[in-house]
């Protein structure tokens, strides 16, 4: 994933690049807590993201110690 000023707009996901084609929603407050996240971090996003066949999914993703995971995706 990549981010500008802390927000997605770009990921390459299950072998394909998908640019992020809305504005991302944070998700805050789930069951994504991480333990190493700070109070008031941030946990996760959703967003629509297409790819470069023109698919369009909506995503969300959050993140690891380490990376960033795909939770879910909607046609």
């Amino acid at each position: 994933m990549w981010l500008v000023d802390n927000v997605p707009v770009r990921m390459f996901y299950v072998g394909r690049r998908w640019r992020i084609t809305d504005t991302p929603t944070r998700l805050r407050e789930s069951i994504w807590t991480a333990p190493l996240t700070p109070p008031g971090g941030l946990y996760g996003w959703r967003f629509q993201a297409t790819d470069e066949g023109g698919e369009s999914f909506v995503f969300d993703v959050y993140r690891t110690e380490t990376d960033w995971y795909v939770h879910r995706s909607y046609v």
